[in-house]
């Protein structure tokens, strides 16, 4: 491609892109190969694989498990991808979950009470601060829930006595 000029230095001619503009010609070093014209990097294994593989060569199950056989004595084996692994390990998860629910009796089985009752006595707190804010006038407007939230006050009291007896 490149053309020596009447004092010896070598160019590139004006080319036309595929949009049809024009490229400029350009003046290049002796020696000089455009990266078009640069063969492809193929290394000493894949040249190796190519000329020694043969079309009989395929896959070979050793232990259960595919591998390809590409260069003698060595085997590559089929690894899943790293979603595949992700996704195998939560549904082994989920199945040691579901083992564990079913010798528990289910997830409804029983709840640590001193817990139950830390979760009730913070309830009633939030609605104790929530009857306080409406009765100071700071909360003018209460939504309909919050309103719900305050008339189950009574039922929480009730809980928690059951659990403290």
């Amino acid at each position: 491609m490149e053309h020596p000029d009447e004092s010896g230095a070598s160019f590139i001619p004006a080319t036309q892109r595929p949009d049809g503009t024009w490229r400029k010609a350009r003046r290049v070093k002796d020696g000089y190969v455009p990266q078009e014209e640069v063969p492809l990097y193929e290394s000493k294994g894949k040249k190796f694989m190519s000329k020694q593989l043969q079309p009989e060569d395929g896959p070979v199950k050793v232990d259960g498990l595919v591998t390809h056989k590409t260069i003698p004595g060595l085997f590559i084996e089929d690894k899943p991808s790293k979603k595949e692994r992700k996704r195998a390990a939560k549904v082994e998860q989920l199945a040691r979950d579901l083992k564990k629910m079913d010798m528990n009796g289910g997830s409804n089985g029983h709840v640590d009470p001193s817990k139950k009752l830390k979760n009730l006595k913070k309830r009633l707190r939030e609605v104790e601060a929530l009857e306080a804010k409406i009765k100071s006038g700071e909360l003018a407007k209460p939504d309909p829930d919050q309103l719900a939230k305050v008339a189950r006050k009574n039922e929480l009291i009730l809980k928690i006595q059951e659990l403290e007896n």
